[in-house]
């Protein structure tokens, strides 16, 4: 991975890039990048982009994180793993449609990462083990684990209230309510 500094403010960045490639289960092969930009809070969100070998159209996530700034931003691009940018991209292709035709790959190819949604898909982090659930979520902010409760109606709406549990508390209920479905 290499991440590089870049000063522009307000302009989306390309802030790191990951080896080895990505390979689908039909075969296609993505690059993927971590980009970012600074909003109009101040405020630094980041997001993936997937760059495809073939010269089809870049794919890129929703907002993937919100930092205080671009030190912080840039640090957490460092710690994605494989299995968490397979994971994105796995949502991503699964996901309504987010393209738009590559151009310079120093440059993003978006200004502001795609719509919200769940950061990630908490049936198949479980089939790969409830462990593996548990730390993927457990990384996560009480935002993006509320998102996964309500993206995969994971509880009935007003049976809990979201916005009081903790994230531990959003985190063993995410991973009940999983087990009990699958």
């Amino acid at each position: 991975m290499a991440c590089r500094l870049l000063e522009h403010a307000h302009m989306a960045l390309v802030l790191a890039t990951f080896e080895p490639r990505l390979v689908t289960d039909d075969g296609s092969i993505y690059r993927a990048r971590v980009c970012g930009r600074e909003r109009s809070d101040r405020l630094w969100e980041g997001w993936v982009e997937f760059v495809p070998d073939d010269g089809s159209p870049v794919l890129r996530t929703g907002r993937e994180t919100t930092q205080p700034n671009l030190r912080d931003l840039e640090y957490w691009a460092t710690g994605l793993t494989a299995v968490y940018l397979e994971g994105a991209l796995a949502r991503t292709l699964s996901g309504p449609p987010q393209r738009r035709g590559a151009e310079l790959l120093e440059m993003p190819a978006y200004e502001e990462p795609a719509a919200d949604h769940a950061i990630l898909d908490p049936y198949s982090v479980y089939a790969k083990g409830e462990h593996l659930l548990r730390q993927q979520l457990h990384a996560l902010s009480a935002w993006h684990l509320r998102n996964i409760v309500r993206a995969y109606d994971l509880v009935s709406r007003g049976d809990v209230a979201l916005e009081t549990l903790t994230e531990a508390e959003l985190v063993g209920l995410i991973v009940s309510a999983v087990r009990g479905r699958v």
